[in-house]
């Protein structure tokens, strides 16, 4: 362990470095929690508690180095725990939500629900974002890292607890599974997507 890394800051200074390194990247923070969750408000949640720990264990934060890095990796980090936690329960059902609707007058409602008709309006989005949002988590976040924010593969490495290789072949191939999904979004739009070999 470093000396840094041992020494205990003060208040002042903790508070110093947590809104002066820490808060100007809430919004990559969020935006990155929301790519990996798909849902406001558990991207919301995995933000607050990555700040919490971040305050938590700010001792071991190396004043100086790049933040923005180590918020993220605590992030990814948070959500893997969170993701194998979740996967590991069985699914709940709210039985007041259940009861409420059956004593409610909407249960003499025979009307159906076009389940495609519902789907159809909300793949209406951009093409784009639900190319990225149907790859795989590692995928995903590989070119979230890297395209979207613009880390470097060395800072990547670092974030995902993975080696440079890794990181380098899992973005090639993210990048063409991106490629193959947007293909005839590509030829809709006019771009010639041949492959030229």
């Amino acid at each position: 362990m470093s000396e840094v890394q041992r020494r205990k800051y003060s208040q002042v200074e903790k508070n110093s470095i947590f809104d002066g390194e820490f808060m100007p990247h809430i919004d990559s923070m969020y935006n990155f929690a929301y790519r990996l969750t798909f849902d406001e408000d558990d991207a919301k949640d995995l933000v607050q508690d990555t700040y919490l720990k971040a305050y938590r264990f700010i001792n071991s934060f190396e004043q100086g180095t790049n933040a923005k890095a180590w918020l993220f990796r605590i992030l990814k980090n948070s959500f893997i725990n969170e993701y194998r936690k979740k996967s590991k329960q069985p699914a709940k059902v709210d039985y007041q939500e259940v009861e409420t609707y059956y004593n409610s007058d909407d249960v003499d409602f025979q009307g159906t629900t076009d389940l495609r008709a519902e789907s159809v309006k909300d793949m209406l989005g951009d093409e784009i974002s639900n190319a990225l949002n149907s790859l795989a988590v590692d995928f995903r976040t590989v070119i979230i890292l890297c395209d979207l924010e613009g880390f470097t593969y060395e800072e990547m490495a670092k974030i995902l607890d993975i080696p440079i290789g890794t990181v380098r072949s899992r973005l090639h191939r993210a990048r063409n599974l991106l490629k193959e999904k947007l293909k005839g979004y590509a030829q809709h739009m006019g771009y010639d997507t041949d492959e030229e070999e």
